[in-house]
């Protein structure tokens, strides 16, 4: 259970420090035969930083309570 809490505090503080996630679709602009031109386009995965906090405070809780048996 302490392996699980450890890696809940790391997740939660990597949610609450890194808010925002960016990643890469390629989209088809045109398709003429063998001409084929593409393009990246940006999508952003957003969440707030109470969510990190709230993970945080439940990997404590959980290391807490394992660490008191």
């Amino acid at each position: 259970m302490k392996t699980l809490a450890v890696i809940l505090l790391v997740v939660g503080l990597g949610l609450t420090i890194f808010t925002t996630v960016t990643y890469f679709t390629k989209e088809k602009i045109v398709d003429i035969g063998a001409l084929e031109i593409t393009s990246n386009k940006p999508h952003n995965l957003n969440w707030s930083p109470l969510i990190g906090i709230g993970v945080i405070v439940a990997g404590g809780i959980l290391f807490w309570q394992s660490s008191k048996k």
